[in-house]
């Protein structure tokens, strides 16, 4: 069972969002809090993954033996660090100029990822 109230700071995360993954480039869109639950039931979690919403807030993801939660990091990321991510997940697929990769907004930058 995923529980994103055990967020303590009682934040809601903006959506879409980010599961970012601790040592790898790639990054999974997350358009709801329902496709988080879905992303997570199939997924071997590190307790250095994140969840990055279109604010820019970073939520680790906490577990114990019947939940897993969400805790908003003192953490967050800007514009640039968010651009920075997306960049090295597209290179790392080798499939986009990097170089023109650019966005005008967090929110804009997370929901490139949409289709993929």
């Amino acid at each position: 069972m995923i529980d994103t109230a055990i967020n303590k700071e009682g934040c809601e995360i903006q959506w879409p969002a980010l599961l970012k993954f601790e040592g790898d480039n790639e990054l999974i869109f997350l358009a709801s809090q329902d496709m988080l639950f879905r992303e997570l039931e199939s997924l071997i979690l590190d307790t250095n993954d994140l969840v990055i919403d279109s604010g820019g807030r970073c939520f680790q993801l906490e577990s114990d033996s019947e939940k897993i939660g969400l805790n908003m990091m003192p953490k967050t990321y800007d514009l640039t660090e968010i651009t920075e991510l997306i960049q090295a997940h597209e290179f790392s697929k080798a499939q986009v100029c990097i170089i023109k990769i650019q966005f005008d907004s967090i929110h804009t930058a997370i929901d490139s990822l949409r289709d993929q």
